[in-house]
């Protein structure tokens, strides 16, 4: 359907490009459009608001996920200017910011596969929780106790909006600050189970990840791999992180998350370390 709505002013390689490069977040649509249709960009925005009944808004992103805080430039193009809006996922409800906090629809299935493999009992150590997803959901069945850490302060405001939405199992200390202080303050040997989900970066806070596992406990590696072949990536991704760390580490296995651009590719290595 909305292939056929804008038919009429993009041709269908246009229209497929369009298609697989937007996100639908609550009643928002973010959408990154190519530079050769920047100049129908409104039209866009207006026939999208129109199609897809419960949108209000209609973002164009003007530039990638980026800095410290990892935030993007978000352009209305039709609809309310809003960016704040409530998602759902696996029977859990968040209240997401879209502009002033990270967030990607694209990791539902990573998140579920976490929640899945939390135990029981354990202590997690989420390193860069954004609006504490990964963490809402793997305390919502499980009675764990998740430290929820975040540099960004909305992202940490908006992970206590999002802990008092969901009725939980276990517990959550949502803390604002640097990963890697926090750790070394805090945390260090406290985690049965690590999260590092800032691909771009995960080398520089390897170390950090490292202090607060327990010997014995898990990390889950996230990298960003070129790959020539799509099969060969998360080999790749297992290489490079015993070629990085400084412990024993046992590959429990490893896996694409997503496709992030041509040949490349966020990857995980899940691997329990002995220290």
């Amino acid at each position: 359907m909305l292939k056929n709505s804008l038919e009429n002013i993009l041709t269908s390689e246009e229209s497929d490009e369009l298609i697989s490069a937007f996100d639908q977040i609550g009643n928002i649509i973010i959408v990154r459009i190519p530079e050769s249709l920047l100049s129908k960009k409104k039209i866009i925005g207006e026939t999208l608001l129109n199609q897809v009944k419960i949108v209000k808004s209609v973002f164009y992103q003007s530039s990638p996920v980026e800095g410290d805080f990892r935030t993007r430039n978000l352009e209305i193009l039709a609809g309310e200017d809003n960016t704040e809006t409530e998602y759902k996922e696996f029977n859990c409800r968040f209240i997401v910011d879209v502009a002033n906090a990270f967030f990607s629809p694209r990791l539902s299935t990573e998140r579920e596969r976490i929640a899945k493999l939390t135990q029981e009992g354990e202590t997690m150590v989420n390193m860069f929780a954004g609006i504490g997803m990964f963490s809402i959901m793997a305390a919502r069945k499980k009675k764990c106790t998740v430290y929820s850490i975040d540099l960004n302060p909305v992202a940490s405001k908006l992970c206590e909006k999002n802990m008092a939405l969901n009725k939980l199992a276990g517990k959550i200390i949502s803390i604002n600050g640097d990963a890697s202080k926090i750790i070394q303050e805090q945390l260090m040997d406290k985690s049965d189970r690590t999260l590092m989900l800032l691909p771009e970066r995960s080398d520089e806070f390897l170390d950090s990840a490292i202090n607060t596992t327990k010997s014995g406990g898990i990390i889950h590696y996230y990298s960003h791999m070129h790959a020539d072949k799509k099969s060969e990536a998360a080999k790749l991704s297992e290489e490079h992180y015993l070629k990085t760390t400084s412990v024993k580490s046992e590959i429990l296995g490893s896996k694409i998350v997503r496709a992030v651009g041509p040949r490349y590719y966020q990857t995980v290595v899940d691997v329990k370390i002995t220290k």
